[in-house]
């Protein structure tokens, strides 16, 4: 059966220093840090939350700040996502423009393949970054940071996937995740769920003979999309595995539970559910603020509170 994928959750990404990721993301694009937390994986690196007021499913773009844990550079290439893009209201590029270039930014005009304009750059750990421009995106922003309404990001608007061969991965997302491809030219597969609305949009792209990724500082991670109830989930995951594939045990990041698995392309999608969100365990007004543990990582809270970077 298909089952009830709602659109993107999260994108997360392997960056290298920790202030101007913080700097770029919060500052310069202004989003809203909404959880200052750890890896789960390593109490030592932080894991930065950024979204709209309160972290909503479909805003969220998180990254893991490895510098000076030796970690190599990334390779970009097929099995990874190679562009993040998020939604920016129509009329608002000439503004994003002026405000990256005065930060030093080197701004390219694109235009994707569905006819929207957008604008890519590279943020400070060279992942290709875009934004997006259209008047189909009726989510509220966060204009916390000083970003004129007018201007502010909505949200994810899509991420594009760099594959060899896109047959089975089609064939995975139309056939279980509920995708419907919704435009496809040469070397350009495009597909939505739920909806063609951004948030819900994913690019693929083959062909292209970039040879295979390696994950590492400057590169995404993975790509996460979101799904209702646990118990859909769970249901999700037994069909996955009854396709051979290799999927996790729902783990739980504390804000959503999760499982992980890698699609036939060499992608590693997570699925995330709603609930429980961000404020479990701050109030909406404190969001960001303060270093958050899970709680078996309270015992270390000093120790890891030394370690991490000053931002």
């Amino acid at each position: 059966m298909k089952h009830p994928i709602l659109g993107l959750h999260h994108v997360t990404a392997t960056v290298a220093e920790a202030k101007p990721d913080l700097d770029f993301f919060a500052g310069a694009l202004g989003l809203r840090l909404v959880k200052k937390t750890v890896n789960f994986d390593n109490h030592n690196v932080y894991h930065f939350y950024y979204g709209d007021e309160r972290g909503t499913p479909g805003t969220i773009w998180t990254t893991f700040p490895y510098s000076g844990w030796g970690v190599p550079v990334g390779r970009k290439g097929e099995g990874q996502i190679a562009v993040t893009s998020f939604s920016v209201p129509a009329g608002s590029l000439d503004s994003w423009k002026r405000q990256l270039r005065e930060r030093g930014v080197v701004v390219e005009d694109t235009t994707h393949t569905t006819g929207e304009q957008a604008i890519s750059f590279d943020d400070p750990s060279s992942l290709r970054i875009e934004l997006v421009a259209g008047d189909r995106d009726p989510r509220a922003p966060w204009s916390g940071a000083g970003v004129d309404p007018g201007m502010a990001i909505r949200g994810l608007h899509s991420v594009t996937m760099v594959v060899a061969d896109p047959r089975a991965t089609i064939a995975l997302m139309t056939g279980i995740l509920g995708y419907v491809v919704t435009n496809e030219t040469e070397g350009v597969v495009w597909l939505a769920v739920n909806g063609d609305e951004p948030g819900r949009r994913i690019r693929l792209l083959h062909g292209t003979g970039a040879g295979p990724a390696r994950n590492g500082l400057g590169t995404v991670h993975h790509v996460a999309m979101a799904i209702a109830e646990p118990d859909e989930q769970l249901r999700l995951r037994q069909e996955l595995l009854d396709l051979g594939l290799s999927v996790t045990e729902v783990r739980d990041r504390q804000y959503f539970q999760s499982i992980y698995f890698r699609e036939p392309g060499g992608v590693l999608f997570e699925v995330a559910t709603i609930a429980p969100g961000f404020t479990v365990d701050e109030p909406l007004a404190d969001l960001g603020l303060k270093l958050k543990l899970p709680p078996w990582e309270e015992p270390h809270r000093r120790e890891i509170d030394v370690a991490l970077p000053r931002v």
